[in-house]
């Protein structure tokens, strides 16, 4: 049977576990499902993705037990099986103000002045992650009166896509299909529009290779090609869920971890560079205030930099390049290249 003739089923499918979960409510719906989650953490078919969601905690949260780094892989599938209620309610939940108004689960944190920012009418580069709630970002971000289009991976089933996309566009999101969106983003920036990518999945052979947790991860080369060529400011942040899990009401604080503006990369000797470089770096912050809301199941370090990939030590001028990062400890960067050594190791075989 060809995937077309599916679309109807998994349409009603979608629709239909998207009913039941508004019509228990939010609260119950992810009392419901994190349990679920924690089930199918400790079966066989998670077997893999457990292994490697521990490897990753483990080597970004050194200084934690065995014991934890396993519990807070177990969460994260608890999160995600919870956030399937949480974004299946986002459009009742996550419901658009006057233009200024903050939803109503939604507080503020700290934002470093990207609010202003945003409502400048300048437009902007927005980075968000697979943590915290990432449709909460986008609807308090919309609610607040700020134009932006996510650049989104179309889902196969064209009947939930378009669903998908009429809900997000009730709350003041444009969804931009992220295959050849250079033409639609720039129109959309020479309208005043802001760009919203999620920014912590793997680039492959292509991107641009900068250090995550002390282990170099492909990032993707357009955000920092983007803001540089456009001159456009970068704002970081997420809507991080409060509470714990059997928090009575839902709730999210925004939190912006960092802004890099044009003036902070234009004196640099490899802007693109230090531009992913930086924007990893909050992306790291981020996950560090919540490490159980992370999906750590993404292969963020799933392809190896080309020195590691060719079995050879770290370059020095690539030393020289991550030394030179404002934030970059000697501790962090002998960690970063013992890291590199030991993957082009492996690669060597």
């Amino acid at each position: 049977m060809q995937r077309a003739a599916l679309d109807p089923a998994a349409y009603a499918a979608v629709r239909s576990f998207a009913a039941l979960l508004n019509a228990a409510g939010l609260e119950a719906s992810v009392a419901a499902l994190r349990p679920v989650g924690a089930a199918y953490a400790r079966t066989r078919f998670a077997e893999k993705r457990i292994r490697r969601a521990s490897e990753y905690i483990a080597w970004a949260f050194p200084e934690w037990s065995q014991e934890r780094v396993r519990a807070t892989a177990i969460d994260s599938f608890r999160y995600l099986f919870a956030l399937a209620a949480e974004l299946a309610c986002a459009p009742r939940i996550g419901v658009v103000g006057d233009g200024r108004q903050l939803p109503p689960r939604v507080e503020l944190g700290e934002t470093l002045g990207a609010i202003d920012l945003l409502l400048s009418g300048r437009p902007c580069v927005m980075i968000g992650a697979h943590c915290g709630n990432w449709e909460m970002l986008g609807a308090t971000v919309a609610s607040i009166g700020v134009k932006v289009s996510v650049l989104y991976r179309p889902i196969n089933q064209k009947p939930v896509d378009d669903w998908v996309r009429r809900t997000r566009a009730t709350r003041g999101l444009q969804l931009v299909d992220k295959f050849g969106a250079t033409e639609a983003m720039i129109d959309i920036t020479n309208r005043g529009g802001s760009i919203g990518f999620t920014a912590d999945q793997n680039a492959g052979r292509k991107g641009v290779f900068v250090p995550f947790f002390d282990r170099f991860a492909s990032s993707y080369k357009s955000i920092g090609l983007l803001a540089i060529e456009r001159e456009m400011p970068i704002v970081c942040g997420q809507a991080r869920r409060l509470g714990g899990p059997d928090a009575a009401t839902m709730t999210y604080r925004l939190e912006v971890t960092d802004v890099i503006y044009p003036e902070d990369w234009r004196d640099q000797p490899d802007r693109l560079f230090y531009v992913t470089a930086r924007y990893r770096r909050a992306i790291e912050l981020m996950i560090r205030k919540a490490p159980d809301q992370y999906l750590w199941l993404h292969g963020a370090w799933k392809t190896r930099a080309p020195h590691e990939r060719r079995g050879e030590a770290m370059p020095g001028a690539l030393i020289d390049k991550c030394r030179a990062l404002p934030w970059m400890t000697e501790d962090r960067l002998e960690r970063l290249i013992e890291r590199s050594h030991r993957d082009a190791a492996e690669a060597k075989g």
